[in-house]
């Protein structure tokens, strides 16, 4: 880490520390020797976070959006971006990001692997589903999801050579009636190298079925328990389910923070682009300076309350689909849905159709007990990461 002292009267003292326990303290004794008022730094991935944990309690502390600062200077090395951060914080340049506590920053770092993990498995999903094309194996025009229970009974069942009278017969009674069709579709034998790769799709697939299980149970367990006022108040809101829920309180946290709906739209990224230049006037695509996993579930959230009958966001949507569009309808909605549900939490309302409509119980997972790593079991973990990150891969010479 490159760190730089800037003064009013032009002084400058510049030192570089490790990036390490050691290093972090000496970088702390380093600010409070030299009286700092203010420390400020870059929100580059998550190298910010030690820096800011040390040193919130000593020394007020701004953590600045990294492509706010790029649009004052070209240049790029440590020690020229040390000196310009310096000097913008000296002069009240810098506008601070939203820090979360750190219990809620480990929440939200769950909600995000999820979604990285969701990810994967759908690159894995459509790549098996390739290798079922590549062959003509078209078991989606029989199954509505080839990767529910029947599918990947189906597919584990051809990958194990077993055959297909004997699949068919562990199949659910509605799927069995299309036994004649599945029978068609493997009526020939399905090359080996297909049979290894497909298999091997299923495996990883399971693996992060797994993984995103545990990573759920988590997520519902801190939400519940330290948001359930705030998850009861979303979950009453047409399109938004318990993942969804979770989701935008992990990357808003505190909806007061706001002062309006509008203002918790822009910090999303979900308003457009503004452009004006005389007497014209320009809306552009949206800004995207948020969450992108915010973003994503509230396009989720507006699919689905889109369909929902007897309500007012679908009466609205309908509107708005006929002028402009399908894709510009949903984001519409999306934003709508951010400034609802800032002005119900921020006034503990439930959300009221004036439709009528009214909103099913939904079935909640079951939240299970924290997930306890002993310390033997963690330092057996660091240990595998860091055996896996120093292993060299063989095919990269």
């Amino acid at each position: 880490m490159v760190a730089t002292i800037l003064c009013r009267d032009g002084d400058k003292e510049q030192m570089r520390f490790d990036r390490d326990d050691e290093g972090i303290l000496s970088l702390r004794s380093w600010v409070i020797e030299n009286e700092c008022n203010v420390v400020a730094c870059e929100s580059t991935s998550d190298f910010w976070v030690p820096i800011y944990d040390t040193l919130i309690h000593y020394v007020p502390v701004i953590v600045g959006n990294a492509r706010d600062m790029k649009a004052f200077t070209h240049k790029k090395t440590d020690k020229v971006d040390s000196e310009f951060i310096a000097q913008l914080s000296l002069n009240n340049m810098i506008k601070p990001s939203r820090i979360f506590a750190p219990d809620h920053r480990q929440f939200r770092s769950l909600v995000r692997l999820r979604f990285k993990l969701v990810q994967k498995r759908t690159d894995i999903k459509n790549e098996a589903s390739s290798v079922l094309s590549s062959q003509m194996l078209h078991l989606n025009d029989v199954l509505t999801d080839i990767y529910g229970k029947n599918g990947r009974m189906i597919l584990s069942g051809i990958c194990d050579g077993q055959d297909i009278d004997h699949i068919v017969s562990k199949l659910t009674h509605n799927v069995r009636k299309k036994a004649d069709q599945i029978r068609a579709i493997f009526k020939n034998e399905v090359p080996q190298y297909v049979l290894i790769r497909l298999k091997s799709c299923l495996k990883i697939i399971e693996s992060i079925d797994k993984q995103i299980t545990i990573l759920e149970n988590e997520i519902f367990r801190y939400a519940n328990k330290y948001h359930k006022r705030e998850m009861d108040i979303l979950l009453s809101c047409p399109g938004i389910g318990e993942l969804s829920a979770a989701t935008l309180i992990a990357e808003i946290c505190d909806f007061h923070d706001f002062s309006s709906g509008d203002k918790l739209a822009s910090w999303l990224g979900i308003v457009p682009n503004v452009y004006q230049s005389a007497d014209k006037y320009y809306n552009g695509r949206i800004t995207k300076r948020g969450s992108r996993v915010a973003r994503w579930i509230l396009t989720q959230v507006a699919q689905a309350a889109a369909r929902t009958k007897n309500s007012k966001l679908k009466m609205f949507f309908n509107r708005k689909v006929k002028t402009i569009g399908f894709q510009k309808a949903i984001i519409a909605l999306a934003r709508k849905i951010v400034t609802i549900i800032w002005h119900l939490i921020t006034n503990d309302e439930m959300y009221d159709d004036e439709t009528g409509y009214h909103k099913g119980e939904i079935q909640k997972k079951k939240i299970v007990e924290a997930l306890e790593i002993s310390v033997d079991d963690g330092i057996s973990i660091i240990s595998e990461v860091f055996a896996i990150l120093s292993k060299k891969d063989p095919d990269v010479t």
